[in-house]
C-alpha cells in the first residue's frame, strides 16, 4: 500500500506534538520530518524511521499512538483500525444503559462482554484517577491513581446489569487487590465501578452473595465504588482482541486457565463444606 506523503507527514507531526509520545521516539520523528524538509527523499526516510522504531515495535514497547502509527507505515492497517469514540460516548436511548468495569488488563475485558448479545457498545478506558486525560505511560507508571477499565453500553431489553455483574465475577479473581492473574499493580485492581443506587444495589448484593458461597478461600477484595469520568484509551487498544487475536489468545489461555483452575477449587471447596455438615 502506497502511503500519502502529506497525510503521512501530518501524522509525524501530531506525533511530535503529542505529549504521550516519549523523547526517544519524538527524536526519531524530527530526524525524518526535518530531513524531509531539507529536500531529502521521503520515502527512504520513512523507511528509515520505520527500521529505528521495528525493534520497539517488536516487542511491543512504543507508545500506543506511535503503534498505530508504525502498523499503517508497515501494512498493517488492521491493528490500526480506529474505533468510534465519538460513536460510543454519544449512545443514547430510554433502554440503554451504562456499565464500568476493572479487571486487570482492558485487553482481556472486551471480548467476553461485546460477544454477548445486547452488548451495543465497549469502550477501553482509564477511570478513578485524579489527573485529566491520562496517557497509558502514565496509568502503568502508576502517577494518576487510575485503572484499566471498560464503559460497555448495553440494551436493557436484551441483558441485565445483574447478567453483567454475573459475568464480571467469572473472569476476574475477586480476592487479588495488588492485580489480576499476570497483570500485577495497582492500575489492574479489580472494581465495580457503579452509576447509580439500582446499580450498587444489584453490585452489592451479588458480592454478598459470592462471599456467602464459600467458593474462596480468600477474602473477596473486589471494590464497588461510584463512576467518575472515563477516559477513553488510545486507539491501539480498543477492540485489542480483533487487531491482535494471536496475542490476545496466548494471554486469554493463560487467564482462562488459572482461573478455570480457582473455579475447580472452589466447587470442591463448596462440596466438602456440604459433606461436612451432612456429617
Amino acid at each position: 500500500m502506497k502511503l500519502d506523503k502529506q497525510e503521512t507527514l501530518s501524522k509525524v507531526y501530531n506525533l511530535i506534538l503529542n505529549p504521550a509520545t516519549r523523547d526517544w521516539e519524538r527524536t526519531q520523528l524530527l530526524t525524518m520530518k526535518n530531513a524531509v524538509e531539507k529536500g531529502a527523499d521521503f520515502n527512504t526516510k520513512l523507511a528509515q524511521l520505520e527500521v529505528a522504531l521495528r525493534p520497539l515495535a517488536w516487542r511491543d514497547n512504543l507508545t500506543p499512538d506511535v503503534a498505530d502509527f508504525y502498523a499503517k507505515i508497515t501494512n498493517a492497517p488492521d491493528q490500526a483500525a480506529p474505533f468510534n469514540v465519538a460513536k460510543h460516548q454519544n449512545l443514547a436511548s430510554p433502554y440503554y444503559e451504562r456499565a464500568i468495569f476493572a479487571g486487570g488488563c482492558f485487553w482481556c475485558m472486551v471480548e467476553p462482554f461485546e460477544t454477548r448479545p445486547g452488548i451495543i457498545s465497549v469502550l477501553s478506558g482509564y477511570t478513578g484517577g485524579h489527573v485529566a486525560r491520562p496517557t497509558y505511560d502514565e496509568v502503568a507508571g502508576q502517577q494518576t491513581g487510575h485503572v484499566e477499565a471498560v464503559e460497555i453500553v448495553f440494551d436493557t431489553r436484551v441483558i441485565r446489569y445483574a447478567d453483567l455483574v454475573h459475568l464480571y465475577w467469572q473472569i476476574t479473581d475477586p480476592t487479588d487487590n495488588m492485580g489480576q492473574i499476570n497483570d500485577r499493580g495497582n492500575e489492574y485492581r479489580p472494581i465495580i465501578f457503579i452509576q447509580n443506587t439500582h446499580q450498587r444495589k444489584i453490585a452489592e448484593a451479588s458480592k454478598q452473595a459470592l462471599i456467602a458461597c464459600g467458593k474462596y478461600k480468600r477474602p473477596i477484595v473486589t471494590e464497588i465504588l461510584s463512576a467518575t469520568k472515563f477516559w477513553p484509551a488510545e486507539n491501539f487498544h480498543q477492540e485489542f482482541y480483533k487487531k491482535n487475536p494471536i496475542r490476545y489468545k496466548r494471554m486469554e489461555h493463560a487467564r482462562q486457565q488459572y482461573l478455570a483452575m480457582q473455579h475447580l477449587q472452589g466447587k470442591i471447596r463448596v462440596g466438602l463444606g456440604k459433606f461436612r455438615k451432612k456429617n
